[in-house]
């Protein structure tokens, strides 16, 4: 996760998600059929709050919170290996071994984010009180009609001190991938370019969403997995380069646009957004 817009509503979701029941690590789904991400179209990452997506938009990511936009192919945020800002007293509440903690027992937070505190992938038995808690999310992303769904912060094992592992985060993710397509919905890789093709082999992961890979020099390694699946987000207070120049670019994601970095409405002063 290189941004967080604030999602103020997910912190009053959750309270909600953390009593739901879900499917542990290890259960196997009933088969159920979802639609992929398309191939080519104009997407919009409105994770800031949804509004009218501009002329020629046709994909649109928003918060699980949200409403999909009417007319386009939906995806649906959910932060699976963080807590969302706002949250930790519920989780404390309600699913406290799910929280990664210290050697002194205090939660382990995200450096930086240090209103977000990183979830315990490292047993089964963690894994599946974290399944178990984000089930609702996933389930009110399939009822309310999104077609898809991402997982934030899968790379929170980079940022954990050492505690936590790729292999504990790919198997949360493995679950999650799961769940997703028991509800019938395509579910997408966040970020984390070091896992090459693993993403999509070892997971099952239907696509991905990327922040700044033409920034980093790092789309690649998404597209050389996920093809033309691939949507990357740039920002535009970090590109060191003209947005021109990025679409001139032959091996950028076809779907690549240009945000502001707290994905403000239109209505903002502060609001970008550019596509090719």
């Amino acid at each position: 996760m290189r941004t967080r817009p604030a999602l103020l509503t997910t912190a009053i979701a959750l309270v909600a998600v953390l009593g739901s029941a879900g499917c542990a690590e290890g259960t196997a789904p009933a088969e159920s059929s979802y639609r992929d991400l398309p191939t080519a179209g104009l997407p919009d990452y409105q994770l800031g709050g949804g509004y009218t997506p501009p002329a020629g938009v046709t994909i649109v990511e928003r918060d699980s919170t949200d409403r999909p936009a009417a007319g386009t192919y939906s995806i649906c945020y959910v932060n699976g290996f963080q807590t969302q800002p706002g949250t930790l007293a519920d989780w404390e509440r309600r699913a406290p071994s799910a929280l990664l903690r210290d050697d002194a027992g205090q939660p382990v937070t995200d450096p930086g984010w240090p209103d977000e505190v990183l979830l315990d992938t490292r047993t089964a038995a963690e894994r599946a009180v974290i399944t178990k808690a984000l089930s609702r999310s996933i389930a009110r992303c399939a009822d309310r009609g999104f077609a898809a769904v991402e997982f934030d912060n899968l790379d929170s094992w980079t940022r954990s001190g050492k505690r936590l592992t790729r292999s504990g985060n790919l198997a949360l993710a493995k679950a999650l991938v799961r769940l997703g397509h028991e509800h019938g919905l395509a579910v997408g890789q966040k970020n984390t370019p070091q896992l090459g093709e693993a993403g999509r082999e070892s997971t099952g992961f239907d696509f991905v969403v990327a922040e700044e890979c033409v920034q980093y020099e790092e789309c690649s390694a998404y597209t050389d997995a996920y093809g033309e699946r691939v949507i990357d987000i740039e920002y535009a207070d970090t590109l060191d380069r003209s947005w021109a120049s990025v679409c001139r670019l032959r091996d950028r994601p076809a779907m690549t646009i240009l945000r502001d970095r707290d994905l403000l409405p239109p209505s903002s002063d502060e609001y970008v957004f550019e596509h090719c």
